[in-house]
C-alpha cells in the first residue's frame, strides 16, 4: 500500500509539474516557483486569471497589508498570511471560485490549503503570483485604486524575480 501511494504521488508530481511548464516567462523563475510550491492547490496561470477578471471570482491577496498597499491586482482583497482574515469569508458560498496569490505562490498555497480544509471547493493558486502578473505586464494598483509602478518584493533577495523594467521594486 505504501509503495502504491508513493507511485501515485510521484506520478501526480510529474503531471503537476508538466502542467505548468510554460506558465512563467522566465525559465529560471519557472524553476524557482516549481521547486517552491507543492502543487497541493490547483494552479491557474496569469493569462487565465486575466481572462477571468470580468467574472464573479473572489481574488485574495495573501500578502501582508504593507505589501498589498504598495501594489496589488485590481479587485483583490487583502487577506493576509500571518493572521489570515477568514472572517471575511463568512458569507461566501463554499463553491465560490476563489483565487489566491502572494509574491510567487508559496504563502498563497498554504492559505489555499487552509481554505480547502475549511470546505471551500473551488480554490486556485495563481502560479508565479503577483511577480509573474507583473512580469507579464498586467496592471498593478495601490490601495486608493491608482495604477502603481511599484511592487513589494518581500525582500531584496526575492526582488530578482520581478523582471518588468517599468516596475520599481521595494521591500
Amino acid at each position: 500500500m505504501k509503495y502504491s501511494l508513493s507511485i501515485i504521488f510521484l506520478l501526480f508530481s510529474i503531471f503537476a509539474n508538466a502542467q505548468v511548464a510554460s506558465y512563467c516567462i522566465d525559465p529560471s523563475f519557472e524553476e524557482k516557483v516549481a521547486s517552491t510550491i507543492g502543487f497541493t492547490v490547483p494552479v491557474i496561470s496569469v493569462e487565465e486569471l486575466n481572462e477571468k477578471m470580468d467574472e464573479e471570482i473572489l481574488l485574495l491577496d495573501i500578502r501582508e497589508q504593507n505589501e498589498y498597499d504598495i501594489g496589488h491586482i485590481d479587485g483583490a482583497i487583502c487577506f493576509g498570511y500571518d493572521k489570515p482574515l477568514f472572517e471575511l469569508l463568512n458569507e461566501v458560498p463554499k463553491d465560490k471560485e476563489i483565487i489566491v496569490y502572494c509574491s510567487i505562490g508559496y504563502r498563497s498555497e498554504k492559505v489555499g490549503e487552509m481554505l480547502l480544509e475549511r470546505g471551500y471547493e473551488n480554490v486556485l493558486n495563481l502560479y508565479g503570483s503577483i511577480f509573474e502578473w507583473s512580469n507579464a505586464g498586467y496592471p498593478i494598483f495601490t490601495s486608493d485604486g491608482s495604477r502603481s509602478d511599484q511592487i513589494h518584493t518581500y525582500n531584496k533577495r526575492w526582488s530578482k524575480w520581478v523582471n518588468e523594467d517599468k516596475i520599481q521594486k521595494t521591500w
